[in-house]
């Protein structure tokens, strides 16, 4: 009787020992993985902050002079666009081809400016200009990444049929949104027939290749160019939207929609917007440049 406890307790201290190597274990798993989290999160930061070097550095070697934080001021009646004119810089770093893309992208967003001069002030809630600076720098991504493959076609002499003749196109953007439609500013025309129509009296919508040759890409190439493809990519365009306009301040009210009722309303002229656009679409140009070349020295951007 008496063995057979000390064989029972044998027993029970074999079971303990197995149990408490499992437990070990478990933990020693646990701790590793969130070592190796730490160390994922620390080198997506590194190649953030490598890939947003780039950036800046491109901005730098065109003399352009990026603009700073957007503070509001008390009246909503005073321009916060006191930046300079840099639309020539700025047009320099795209092709011929792209640019004539982000001039329909900026009739798009901003209306038609010939309604009033450039200084003329508009206001606009800074979550909405936050969200068209931030959709501006996507579609620079998009842009920068459909028209490479474009130049480099053309160079090769592989352009589909067709995509070397002068054509009048209508704007790709109705079947597919690269932007989110709520963040775009609206300044209605004097007439009711504005819009990129007018321009097929001047002539100023032919030759417009690179629209067409979006145009002739399929569906799920579209969705794959207008994707961001890393984290990191992901994660700058989101920092640098707050750089300049802070994080936006929404709440869910007691019915459960959005509450912006916080949202400050600023005053800016038709050049700053321009402004804002065209550097936004710059930044995302200068951005898929910068993660493809660190993509290829390091080779472990996040997806």
């Amino acid at each position: 009787m008496h063995r057979k406890k000390r064989h029972h307790h044998h027993h029970y201290l074999k079971i303990s020992s197995t149990s408490a190597a499992s437990v070990t274990e478990t933990c020693v798993i646990v701790l590793v993985m969130r070592i190796a989290e730490v160390r994922d999160k620390e080198r997506q930061k590194t190649l953030e902050e490598i890939i947003y070097c780039l950036i800046v550095h491109k901005f730098m070697d065109n003399d352009i002079l990026m603009i700073p934080t957007i503070s509001v001021p008390a009246d909503p009646a005073i321009r916060v666009d006191w930046w300079p004119n840099q639309e020539q810089k700025l047009e320099s770093v795209h092709s011929p081809e792209a640019f004539e893309m982000i001039q329909s992208h900026l009739s798009l967003v901003l209306g038609e400016r010939l309604v009033g001069p450039l200084d003329t002030i508009v206001q606009i809630s800074k979550l909405k200009l936050g969200k068209l600076y931030a959709a501006s720098m996507m579609y620079g991504y998009f842009l920068k990444r459909v028209d490479q493959r474009f130049q480099l076609e053309r160079t090769m002499k592989i352009l589909p049929e067709g995509m070397e003749k002068d054509q009048i196109i209508k704007d790709p953007a109705p079947e597919y949104q690269l932007w989110d439609p709520d963040s775009l500013i609206r300044v209605p025309p004097d007439d009711s027939d504005g819009g990129d129509d007018s321009l097929s009296d001047t002539g100023e919508a032919r030759s417009y290749r690179l629209r067409s040759y979006v145009m002739y890409l399929d569906a799920e190439t579209l969705q794959r160019y207008a994707t961001i493809r890393s984290k990191e990519a992901i994660s700058l365009i989101e920092k640098q939207t707050q750089a300049l306009f802070g994080r936006p301040d929404i709440r869910i009210a007691e019915d459960g929609s959005l509450d912006t009722t916080n949202d400050q309303v600023v005053g800016i002229a038709f050049s700053g917007l321009t402004m804002l656009v065209l550097e936004a679409v710059a930044f995302g140009s200068f951005l898929w440049d910068a993660e493809g070349y660190v993509e290829s020295k390091y080779h472990f951007l996040t997806n």
